[in-house]
């Protein structure tokens, strides 16, 4: 074997390795935000300003604005399908609601697929990784296991082992792909479900959700407005 086939060979060995790792390596925790102690004070210098003459104040004071922002206290759940590269429309989501509605908490999060998609997405490394060594070593591991001579369809796997180990990396990415992906993108509103791409078919439309979240908000004020005036 030249260097050239080594090196092709090499190669899809190589990215299976690296997919390995990234599937059993955990997830980096978030960063910490900067401890208080650690942040620099700088002493706040007052401009000097000219003494100001006292003037009587009136007999009614100015009202406060007691009136607390439109999105207080709402929580907007955006889960999506990563997989699918839906994370774009989701950030955009986000920021159309934080303009509109201000104090509203808007969460993104991933939409797991079923359970049996999991499990199956979770078992086809462990498949390529057995072909992969049937492949390379399947000479030692047929008499392992009772072969005196190995299968014919090994011999077409050993005469082109580039090509099937090339061949299995990529139907096994493309399998994964399959199983992790869900193509959903669901909006809840304070826990309630407000809209569905799965049952829908669809995105929504920016100005759709935006009227969604809206009539949810006045419904939940109104609905304050109530409970605080029997509670009087």
């Amino acid at each position: 074997m030249d260097r050239v086939q080594m090196v092709l060979l090499g190669l899809p060995l190589f990215l299976f390795c690296s997919d390995l790792l990234n599937l059993f390596t955990p997830p980096p925790s978030k960063p910490q935000s900067p401890s208080q102690d650690y942040q620099h004070h700088h002493p706040e210098v007052k401009p000097v300003q000219p003494p100001i003459r006292q003037q009587s104040s009136p007999d009614f004071a100015a009202p406060i604005n007691n009136k607390k922002a439109v999105g207080y206290g709402t929580t907007v759940t955006i889960s999506f399908c990563s997989s699918c590269s839906y994370k774009g429309n989701a950030i955009t989501m986000k920021k159309m609601l934080e303009t509109h509605f201000p104090g509203i908490n808007v969460v993104l999060s991933n939409h797991p697929p079923p359970l049996p998609k999991r499990i199956l997405s979770k078992a086809v490394p462990f498949v390529l990784a057995g072909v992969v060594g049937i492949t390379m070593a399947g000479e030692r591991v047929f008499p392992m296991l009772g072969y005196t001579t190995p299968p014919q369809w090994y011999l077409y796997l050993r005469d082109n082992k580039f090509g099937t180990v090339a061949s299995a990396w990529v139907i096994s990415n493309m399998a994964q792909s399959y199983l992790q992906s869900t193509g959903a993108f669901e909006v809840y509103c304070n826990g309630d479900p407000v809209f569905s791409k799965l049952q829908e078919l669809r995105f929504p439309g920016e100005l759709e959700l935006k009227d969604v979240i809206d009539k949810r908000l006045q419904t939940s004020s109104l609905g304050e407005d109530i409970e605080n005036y029997w509670s009087q």
